[in-house]
């Protein structure tokens, strides 16, 4: 088995439509949300070497020093499976996309460090 890491994408359109949601309408789908992610781990618990979760502002550190920057990662969690096909199985229909405002889940490999 691999372990693989998976990362929640979404974008800022997509939030500003969740954003402008009536309070009622976002907290049921939160509700939903919450529930249906729960469900899908208590299904995938085997997989998931590591829960992961929300993923704060980001900055990148080069040559010239530390920026503020955004990007589309929103979570993360690292499963094991036999292949990538099957890592990104385990992610089809997944709340993020279905229930909450996410773009997708992006899944690589975890690579060992070159000896």
């Amino acid at each position: 088995m691999k372990n693989f890491l998976a990362i929640y994408t979404g974008t800022p359109e997509a939030m500003a439509d969740w954003n402008h949601l009536p309070e009622a309408e976002k907290s049921k789908r939160q509700a939903e949300g919450m529930q249906a992610w729960k469900d899908w781990g208590a299904r995938h618990q085997k997989s998931i070497v590591e829960p992961g979760g929300p993923l704060g502002y980001t900055k990148r550190i080069g040559k010239d020093g530390i920026t503020d920057i955004h990007n589309a990662m929103a979570a993360f969690t690292i499963v094991k499976a036999a292949s990538h096909e099957a890592a990104a199985q385990l992610f089809m229909d997944h709340p993020h996309f279905t229930h909450f405002p996410g773009a997708g889940v992006e899944v690589m490999e975890c690579l060992p460090i070159p000896a």
